[in-house]
Order: structure tokens, then C-alpha cells, then sequence
């Protein structure tokens, strides 16, 4: 028996991978599986803050009030998880991470940003990465805000990069004169992460069932 959901998945596969859109190793999905490390934490709008740090003329932190009045946009991409599922035309809201770094004065030996969110995670990206127009610290999703498993009340989403380079509960970030690696990529991910290029992993398959599955 073919399901309705499991045709309309099949179908989308079958477009995606014609156009080029559909990643090496990858498989359509029509729902958002939610996998992370720990727990949802808890948000306060009172204590919440995002900080800039490293190499900047000077730190800056923003209250959740400052930072939910700088210039949002959308974004629709597309999103590669590392488990090898792709979700297609996601509709993002957000501020663009080139507005953030307006804020701020870059050493110019600045290179590198490691990316600091809840619960001690990190992950580090090349700045010019995350200079394209549509890098943004996502606060909707589809319409809707998004949901704690989700990274509510701020994720990073960086759709040319497998999606752990998204992050969850984003709480800031520190920039770099050099490449540093994060949470995952010191486990065996891969520094980059580019899902074209299947760029898993470095030097050995991490472990997922440290993953939280649902």
C-alpha cells in the first residue's frame, strides 16, 4: 500500500533531485524531524540577552527588546540535516546577520565566528559565510513563531550549510582571527559543512544516538 504523505514525498524527491536541488545521500521529508542535545531551556524575556564578543572594537550586548527591533526579512531556502533529510521552500523570518554586524566594529583580522547558544553548544562558521543576505537569526517559521524544540526564541539558520550549522537558542557570538571548532565539529563533524559536497564528517562518525529523537 502507497500512503498519500509517502507519494507527495516521493513526488517531491523525484523534482528536487531533477532540478539539482535535492543534495548527495539526502531524502525529502514533508515534516521537520526534531533532534538536539539536551533539553528545551527555558526563556525570560528579562534576562535573556545576545552578546558580541572577540575581536570587535568594543563587546556589545543586546536586551530581547533591542534585538526584536532591528530590520527583519524572509527568507525562503531550503534546509539539509546531516541525518540526511532535506525540507524544501521553507518560509524564514528573521534578522539578517548583516544587520547584527552593523552593530559592531570588526577587527580586521576578524575571520571566523564561533556561534554560542544555550546549554555551552557552539559551532563556528567562516564570517563570510555568514555575510549572505540570507543568513538570519530566525524568529518565524512559516508564519508561526517558532516552537521550543525548534530553537524558539532565536535559532541561526544557514541554509547553504548542513543544518547543525543552524543553531538553537542562540544567545550571541565571538569572532575569530582563526577557525575554531564548535560543539559537534570536535566530535568528527565535519569543519565545514557544505551538503553538496557531503561533508559530513572529519575524522570519524560521531555519535547520534547522543541525539534527542522524537
Amino acid at each position: 500500500m502507497i500512503f498519500p504523505d509517502s507519494d507527495e514525498r516521493h513526488q517531491l524527491e523525484r523534482r528536487m533531485r531533477d532540478s539539482g536541488r535535492l543534495p548527495p545521500g539526502q531524502k525529502a521529508t514533508l515534516k521537520w524531524p526534531v533532534l538536539h542535545m539536551g533539553s528545551v531551556p527555558p526563556f525570560d524575556t528579562a534576562t535573556w540577552d545576545f552578546k558580541i564578543n572577540g575581536l570587535v572594537r568594543a563587546p556589545l550586548r543586546l536586551s530581547w527588546q533591542e534585538f526584536t527591533r532591528l530590520p527583519m526579512k524572509e527568507v525562503v531556502a531550503d534546509m539539509h540535516c546531516v541525518t540526511r533529510w532535506s525540507r524544501f521552500d521553507v518560509r524564514w523570518e528573521g534578522v539578517p546577520f548583516t544587520e547584527v554586524m552593523k552593530l559592531v566594529e570588526p577587527k580586521p583580522e576578524a575571520k571566523y565566528a564561533m556561534i554560542i547558544a544555550e546549554q555551552g553548544y557552539t559551532s563556528n562558521l567562516p564570517l563570510e559565510d555568514l555575510m549572505r543576505p540570507d543568513v538570519l537569526f530566525v524568529l518565524k517559521h512559516n508564519g508561526e513563531p517558532l516552537t521550543g524544540e525548534h530553537g524558539y526564541p532565536l535559532r541561526l539558520v544557514v541554509p547553504h550549510l548542513y543544518a547543525w550549522k543552524s543553531v538553537k537558542w542562540v544567545r550571541g557570538f565571538m569572532l575569530l582571527d582563526h577557525d575554531r571548532p564548535g560543539f559537534w565539529e570536535r566530535s568528527g563533524y565535519h569543519t565545514y559543512g557544505d551538503p553538496f559536497k557531503e561533508q559530513r564528517y572529519s575524522w570519524k562518525a560521531p555519535n547520534l544516538e547522543s541525539y534527542r529523537w522524537r
